[in-house]
């Protein structure tokens, strides 16, 4: 039996993920997915808009995630080390200096690292600029946000 493990910030899911999940569990018989905590995404990111409890349950809902487990460093080798997966998965838009190191590590124990496509036309980064450029407030589509601009002259 394989496991493997792959890791995410799962913050706004999006076709991405899944395809690169699915992949991964694909190679392998098991898969442990790691949710990176707030802390460990902002080593490199932003903070996730959903909280790390949400994107855990929303990873786990997943069918082709076994497991996900609290990831609380952006590197995936403490968890590595500690589970000892057959298989870590690895993302080709990480460093090739990342890369190396994970592969030294799994090799200690006789695992091996795959690193798998970055699917680039889809980011949750992307997404959240996307909101941010073109979101527009409609008052007549939210009417009930005006008490939050300060109009006080609602009667309901």
């Amino acid at each position: 039996m394989q496991i493997g493990y792959a890791y995410v910030v799962a913050d706004i899911i999006h076709i991405g993920h899944l395809r690169h999940l699915q992949a991964c569990r694909g190679l392998c018989d098991k898969l442990i997915v790691g949710v990176l905590t707030d802390q460990a995404t902002m080593e490199r990111k932003p903070k996730p808009i959903l909280s790390f409890d949400e994107r855990l349950k929303i990873t786990r809902a997943l069918s082709f995630v076994d497991v996900a487990v609290k990831q609380e460093d952006y590197s995936p080798l403490p968890n590595v080390e500690q589970l000892q997966p057959d298989i870590l998965f690895e993302s080709t838009s990480h460093t090739i200096k990342d890369l190396i190191k994970g592969r030294k590590v799994v090799k200690k124990y006789g695992g091996r690292l795959i690193a798998m496509p970055y699917y680039a036309e889809q980011s949750s980064s992307a997404i959240k600029n996307t909101i941010l450029k073109n979101w527009v407030y409609k008052e007549e589509i939210f009417p009930h946000n005006a008490l939050l601009k300060g109009d006080t002259n609602d009667k309901s």
